[in-house]
């Protein structure tokens, strides 16, 4: 017995186009679960950059605060001094470095403020 040629399109199983829409199926969902690990490898790129720039900010200060060469400190705030100006835009972020920093009036009322709102919180625990 001859089997007839298979139209164009036509499968030799009738579960082709099933397969088919299926794979796509699947290629969309592949393409879905992708995205959402690129996404997640991208939130954990910036939490890793951000935990680098706390930890060497920790490192500077904690050897500015305990060093006992003291070239080295007045070197380290010297540069600091001449570099952060320049570095932080925001006058919220000047304001975290008033001892490395000058400051203009308004920045200095600023950490006043915060101080005394530390200094009330601090003494509201304490009661």
């Amino acid at each position: 017995m001859l089997l007839a040629p298979l139209e164009p399109g036509a499968h030799s199983d009738g579960d082709a186009p099933m397969a088919k829409r299926s794979i796509e199926e699947r290629l969309a969902q592949l393409d879905a679960q992708r995205k959402t690990l690129q996404a997640r490898l991208g939130r954990q790129e910036r939490a890793n950059d951000t935990r680098r720039k706390v930890l060497l900010g920790a490192l500077v200060l904690q050897r500015l605060e305990t060093s006992k060469d003291a070239e080295f400190v007045d070197r380290v705030r010297a540069w600091l001094k001449r570099e952060l100006p320049g570095f932080l835009t925001r006058d919220g972020d000047r304001t975290l470095f008033p001892d490395l920093i000058e400051l203009s009036a308004g920045e200095k009322a600023a950490v006043a403020a915060s101080q005394v709102m530390a200094d009330s919180a601090a003494a509201g625990e304490r009661a």
